[in-house]
């Protein structure tokens, strides 16, 4: 079989597959993409559009049904999952599209469809063809984990893709996993009108998050009717019985007869794995960790002379915006004479519930180890009742909690849960990102009425962490 010589190959059309081919083509490079499914990725197709998509819908179902507050009467609020359904399909559908045909019309590009795989260092198989080029990208996403659990394979379980595909609201949703995509999950759900259980090991939701904030979450979903069951050690599934009126049995107890969660569908939401396995990255001299994911330097260059790794598979970070810096690194460091790098990186990123939270840098725990070898940290921590914008427009559930380096005046790392705190945080990254002391914002006059505003008071009353 002859081997096709390109400048460039991208294995995955995703967050930072179409940009990396763009800069290829723009550069003069004959670049080959290869995509196996849907262009776009999961952020596209299974992630970040269709779920926030379907977050704007609960929304705005949640806001019909709290008319009363507002003055005025909606009536009866009559949920068609179809019609959601279809909303979500429509735009995901503009989205992908828009994905390929870019693709499909940048200059020096083919676009390939099939599953790619190496056969040797520097080349790639799909589709009965052998590809190698000096620089290769692999970009090639991951996937949900389906955890080894009693009975799971006695009962149907939907995941992050198949729950989308629901044209139907669940009777009973029962939800594994009290984590980021579980909680958009489970809430956006119960606004549908389903009935939700969220199931959790561990005696917290979000571990990675301090107690207030975990605890100000679960209080909000609680308050619409979500139920919650941690510390659920012992879980199982099973199908329910006939007396049960069917459905699927979940066990959530270690205790003898403690009585078992009846659910219509269970949703299983425990992690994600990269989509590493069938690459042939052995073939190639690619190394990789113990759960999958490709080992890369700073500057996302693998084991193997002239292959990156960026995105999800490269387990240095699970989102989108952290697979697009992944793709401006290796631009910058290939063909801007730019040393970009990962750790130059703050972390940040968002859970969408509704108030949202924003989160960046430290949490107050790893705060409270720094203070614990001798450093000096300041914290201030504000209700989101103090907000006027949020008081007027009846979103006061949560809060705003700031960390600063008490002898740089750096800060340190933020939590806005609340009204736009997803992009009220904002404020206070671009200001760590520029290495500025938090002065820059607490002396700033900001706009009122907005939430925004709220930041620089909630700086003016910093005090020492204990």
């Amino acid at each position: 079989m002859p081997i096709e010589k390109f400048d460039a190959i991208v294995v995955g059309a995703g967050q930072a597959g179409p940009a990396l081919a763009a800069r290829c083509s723009q550069e003069g490079l004959r670049t080959a993409v290869i995509e196996r499914h849907l262009f776009g990725g999961t952020c596209v197709n299974v992630g970040c559009v269709p779920t926030k998509t379907l977050v704007a819908s609960a929304r705005a179902i949640r806001l019909a049904q709290r008319g009363a507050e507002f003055g005025f009467d909606a009536g009866d609020i009559r949920v068609e999952m179809a019609r959601v359904k279809a909303r979500k399909d429509g735009i995901v559908m503009q989205s992908r599209q828009a994905v390929e045909a870019w693709l499909r019309g940048l200059a020096h590009t083919e676009v390939i469809v099939g599953d790619a795989r190496f056969v040797a260092a520097g080349t790639l198989e799909v589709g009965g063809r052998q590809l190698t080029a000096p620089r290769i990208f692999l970009n090639v996403g991951g996937r949900s984990v389906r955890p080894a659990l009693p009975g799971i394979d006695s009962v149907p379980t939907l995941d992050n893709v198949s729950v989308l595909e629901l044209a139907s609201v669940p009777e009973h949703l029962v939800i594994v996993g009290g984590s980021y995509i579980g909680l958009e999950f489970a809430q956006m759900m119960r606004r549908f009108g389903a009935a939700v259980t969220v199931v959790e090991r561990a005696a917290q939701l979000l571990p990675r998050e301090d107690a207030d904030v975990s605890g100000a979450i679960r209080d909000i979903l609680q308050a619409e009717g979500v139920r919650f069951e941690l510390g659920a050690e012992c879980l199982s599934l099973a199908p329910a019985g006939a007396d049960t009126g069917g459905g699927i049995t979940v066990g959530a107890a270690c205790a003898a007869g403690a009585p078992p969660i009846v659910a219509s569908h269970v949703l299983l939401a425990v992690g994600r794995r990269p989509n590493t396995d069938g690459l042939g990255l052995e073939q190639a001299g690619i190394r990789t960790d113990a759960r999958g994911y490709i080992e890369v330097d700073d500057q996302c260059r693998t084991s193997a002379e002239g292959v990156w790794a960026v995105g999800d598979c490269n387990g240095r970070g699970a989102f989108t915006h952290t697979a697009w810096n992944d793709h401006e690194i290796v631009v910058a460091n290939l063909f801007d004479d730019d040393p970009r790098r990962i750790s130059d990186r703050i972390p940040c990123y968002a859970l969408f519930i509704d108030p949202a939270l924003g989160r960046v840098g430290l949490n107050e725990a790893e705060a409270r180890a720094l203070v614990a070898r001798g450093r000096k940290v300041l914290r201030a921590k504000m209700p989101m009742r103090r907000v006027g914008r949020a008081r007027e427009a009846g979103e006061t559930q949560g809060f705003m909690k700031v960390l600063v380096d008490g002898q740089s005046q750096h800060l340190l790392g933020a939590a806005i849960l609340g009204l736009n705190g997803d992009e009220v945080v904002h404020s206070l990254l671009d200001v760590m990102a520029a290495g500025a002391p938090y002065t820059v914002i607490s002396r700033a006059m900001h706009i009122h009425p907005t939430v925004s505003e709220l930041v620089p008071t909630l700086l003016q009353q910093l005090e020492p962490l204990a």
